[in-house]
């Protein structure tokens, strides 16, 4: 547990990272992401490799999630 004071906190505005996204996002969610990369940490998510994630809401409303070195503080 050591990791949760590294989290990012719920709530927090956070920028994601495009270009370490781009190869794994479909089409639509990049061209959200080029207008506007900002969004709200909602939850966390714990990914396959024992790490964890942040779940996002974008400005249209769109609730996606990404690994924690692919978002960044706004």
């Amino acid at each position: 547990m050591s990791q949760a004071s590294t989290l990012t906190r719920i709530g927090s505005k956070i920028k994601v990272n495009l270009e370490q996204v781009r190869d794994r996002i479909p089409t639509n969610l990049i061209a959200q992401l080029t207008n506007d990369p900002r969004g709200t940490v909602l939850d966390y998510k714990m990914t396959d490799g024992g790490g964890i994630g942040v779940v996002l809401e974008l400005s249209d409303g769109t609730k996606t999630w990404f690994f924690e070195d692919e978002v960044r503080r706004a």
